[in-house]
C-alpha cells in the first residue's frame, strides 16, 4: 500500500498531524499499536483531569457549610465509581478521535510500526502478521512512558507508575509519591483529597522545580495546609516490602527517615519510546534519547520526520500537536513559522492550579534583563473571595527598557484557563502598558493579570 503520509503513533502529536495532512489533500494512514489517542487521551491528560474533577467536587461537598449549604450526611468517595467515570471520559475522547479519522478519510493500521529503509513502514499486528507500507513522508510520533529509577522498579502492585495510579482497585490508606513535577503533584493532590495519607518526595529544593520559586513555595504551603507531608531535597534510597507494606527509606539533609506506605507512586519523569522502531537500521540520528530534527521536524533521513516527546523540547500534548501541524504544513509547502519554544504554556492541575509561560524572575535576571516585576494576590480579588479560595497570585515580569512581557506565573483557581491571555499577548509583542489599558471584566480572576501588570509599573489600584 502506498500513502502520501504515514504517521506512527496516534497521540496528540500523531493524530493532529494526520488530520492536518488530510486537510491539505494528502492520503494518510496512522499506525497505532494500542489505544487511539495515545497516552494523553487514554492514560494521561484527559483521564487525570477527570479524576481531579472528582476530587474537586468532593472537596466542595466537604466544605459545603462554608457556602451556606447543608449537605446532609458526611460525604465519602466511591472510588470505584470515580475511576469508572475517568475511564469513561477517556473512552469517549478516544472514540472522538476515531470519528475524526473517518471524517478525514484517514486509514488506521493497527499494529507495531517499524521504520524501514526506502520510506517504508513494516507493521506487525496482534496476530504477529507483518505488512509493509510505503509513503513519501513518514512521521514518527511514538511518545514516551514512565521512567524507572534503578532503585525504584515498578512492580504494578506496591511500586506503581501513573497508569496503575489511575485504576487502583481501592483507595490505599497511605502513599509515597516520588517526584513533584506536574504528574507527581497532581496525583499527590488527588489522593490527598480522597483521604489518603500522602507523602510527596522531591529530590530538588522545591516542588514543581521548573516553576517560578514563589509559585513553588505557594503550592507547598497549600499542600501542607491540606495535611500533605512534603519532603524537598530528599531522595528515596530503597523500598522494602514487608507483609504487604512498603517501608520507604528517604534520605534528607538531616539523615535517613523511614516512611511506611501501602503504595509508592514513581513519578520521576518519562523515557522516550525509541526502542525497536527502526532508527538504527535507517540511520536516523539521535542524541541523549531524543531524535535530532530541524525547525520543521525533518530528521537527517529524507522523508522521515519526528515530533512530540521523542524530540527535544517540553513533553507536552499541546507542544506535540503544534509540532505536528508545523511539520505537515512545511512539507506541504505552506511556509509555517517555526515554533517559539520560549512561549509554550505549562499547566499543573492541582488545587490551587499552576500555569506559566516565559521566563521566571531568576531566568530573566540571569539572562541580563533589567526587569519590572508585578504581583497581585488573589486575597485581594473579589471573584476569588466570592468563590471561596483566595490562595495564590499572578506574577508578571517585564523588560524595564522596552516593556516586553518576559514571563507570567500564576497559582490559584482556574489559572490554567487564564494563561492563554499571556501566551497570546507575548505572541503579539504586547507591552505591560497595553495590558494595563486592556479592560478586563469585573469580577473575574483574570483581573489579577491587569492588576499585576499595573503593580509592575506602580499603578495598581486594589493593593
Amino acid at each position: 500500500m502506498k500513502y502520501d503520509v504515514i504517521v506512527i503513533g496516534s497521540g496528540p502529536g500523531g493524530y493532529v498531524a494526520a488530520i492536518r495532512a488530510s486537510q491539505l489533500g494528502k492520503k494518510v494512514a496512522v499506525v497505532e499499536k494500542s489505544e487511539i489517542g495515545g497516552i494523553c487521551l487514554n492514560w494521561g491528560c484527559i483521564p487525570t483531569k477527570a479524576l481531579l474533577k472528582s476530587a474537586q467536587v468532593f472537596n466542595y461537598m466537604k466544605h459545603a457549610a462554608e457556602y451556606g449549604i447543608i449537605a446532609g450526611a458526611e460525604p465519602k468517595p466511591d472510588f470505584e465509581a470515580v475511576v469508572k467515570r475517568s475511564r469513561g471520559v477517556a473512552e469517549g475522547m478516544s472514540k472522538g478521535v476515531q470519528f475524526l479519522f473517518k471524517k478525514n478519510k484517514i486509514e488506521l493500521i493497527a499494529g507495531f510500526g517499524v521504520l524501514k529503509p526506502g520510506k517504508k513502514v513494516e507493521v506487525t499486528d496482534a496476530d504477529n502478521k507483518k505488512a509493509v507500507y510505503e509513503a513519501d513522508h513518514i512521521i514518527l510520533a511514538t511518545g514516551a512512558r514512565s521512567r524507572e529509577l534503578p532503585n525504584l522498579k515498578i512492580d504494578g502492585k506496591h511500586i506503581i507508575g501513573y497508569r496503575q495510579a489511575m485504576v487502583l482497585p481501592s483507595l490505599p490508606k497511605s502513599m509515597v509519591v516520588v517526584g513533584s513535577g506536574a504528574i507527581g503533584s497532581e496525583f499527590a493532590y488527588f489522593y490527598n483529597s480522597m483521604g489518603v495519607d500522602v507523602t510527596l518526595v522531591e529530590f530538588l529544593p522545591a516542588i514543581l522545580p521548573i516553576e517560578d520559586e514563589e509559585v513553588s513555595k505557594q503550592l507547598e504551603r497549600s499542600f501542607k495546609k491540606a495535611k500533605m507531608k512534603v519532603m524537598t531535597s530528599a531522595s528515596v534510597e530503597k523500598v522494602d516490602v514487608v507483609d504487604g507494606l512498603c517501608k520507604v527509606t528517604i534520605k534528607t539533609k538531616k539523615g535517613e527517615e523511614l516512611v511506611n506506605a501501602d503504595i509508592v507512586l514513581s513519578a520521576v519523569g518519562i523515557a522516550t519510546n525509541l526502542e525497536g522502531i527502526g532508527l538504527e537500521e535507517t540511520g536516523v540520528a539521535t542524541e541523549k534519547g531524543k531524535v535530532l530534527v530541524d525547525d520543521y521536524y525533518r530528521t537527517n533521513v529524507e522523508g522521515v520526520y519526528a515530533i512530540g516527546d521523542i524530540v527535544h523540547g517540553p513533553a507536552l500534548a499541546h507542544t506535540a500537536s503544534h509540532e505536528g501541524i508545523t511539520c505537515v504544513e512545511a512539507f506541504c509547502g505552506l511556509h509555517p513559522e517555526p515554533l517559539d519554544y520560549g512561549n509554550i504554556p505549562s499547566c499543573t492541575y492541582t488545587n490551587p492550579e499552576v500555569a506559566s509561560v516565559g521566563m521566571t524572575e531568576k531566568q530573566a535576571i540571569e539572562a541580563g534583563y533589567e526587569i519590572k516585576v508585578g504581583k497581585f494576590p488573589f486575597s485581594a480579588s473579589g471573584k476569588a473571595s466570592a468563590a471561596g479560595n483566595k490562595d495564590g497570585f499572578v506574577k508578571v515580569i517585564f523588560d524595564a527598557k522596552y516593556g516586553e512581557w518576559l514571563g507570567c506565573h500564576m497559582i490559584g483557581d482556574n489559572v490554567t484557563e487564564m494563561i492563554a491571555e499571556a501566551v497570546a499577548a507575548r505572541k503579539l509583542e504586547t507591552t505591560g502598558h497595553e495590558i494595563i489599558k486592556t479592560i478586563h471584566p469585573h469580577p473575574t480572576m483574570s483581573e489579577a493579570i491587569m492588576e499585576a501588570a499595573a503593580d509592575a509599573y506602580g499603578e495598581v489600584i486594589h493593593l
